[in-house]
């Protein structure tokens, strides 16, 4: 199973490159708190926005854990991007909720724009340490509960970089009920 409907909603996941998904109206940053260049997704975003992204970002910086911005593509496919700083796993507590208020807030955020397509990464996995199983949960139950108040969004999507991520990310949403 890669892909579900929620209500209107059809929530997908694929492996791939987050700075790819040209069929999409925002991407989401897993960003830092200064919404700089980075490693892992930050970096790969701004390398493919250009320095523009970063420029348009610094007046908006610093966000807290949890919090949710929009710039902007630039040099994306995509006409916007959401900034999130997940939580560092360990560090930032309550974690969980934490992460939970990233997909929410990212989600309202984009609904609230008229945007009918996102794109997340799999947050704070990467370089913060968020475990992917419990990130996984994290993330689709959030979007399985927020779903129901979205009047702009049709697609959600997960995109995965790493295959492990992705099978984990797919089993998840195997057990979600619908």
């Amino acid at each position: 199973m890669d892909k579900l409907k929620i209500l209107q909603v059809e929530v997908e996941l694929v492996q791939g490159d987050i700075t790819q998904q040209d069929d999409i109206d925002v991407i989401v940053n897993a960003a830092n708190a200064q919404l700089e260049t980075g490693g892992g997704v930050a970096g790969a975003i701004h390398r493919a926005a250009g320095h523009g992204l970063a420029e348009e970002c610094r007046p908006m910086a610093p966000i807290k854990p949890g919090e949710a911005v929009i710039s902007s593509g630039h040099q994306l496919p995509n006409p916007f991007v959401i900034h999130c700083l997940g939580p560092v796993y360990g560090v930032d507590q309550p974690s969980d909720a934490l992460l939970a208020d990233c997909y929410r807030n990212a989600l309202l955020l984009a609904d609230e724009h008229k945007l009918a397509s996102i794109a997340f990464p799999s947050i704070s996995t990467g370089a913060f340490g968020y475990p992917i199983k419990p990130a996984a949960g994290i993330a689709l139950d959030t979007i399985k509960a927020i779903v129901p108040s979205l009047k702009n969004i049709q697609k959600i999507r997960i995109v995965l970089f790493d295959q492990t991520d992705f099978e984990t990310f797919d089993k998840k949403l195997g057990q979600l009920n619908i």
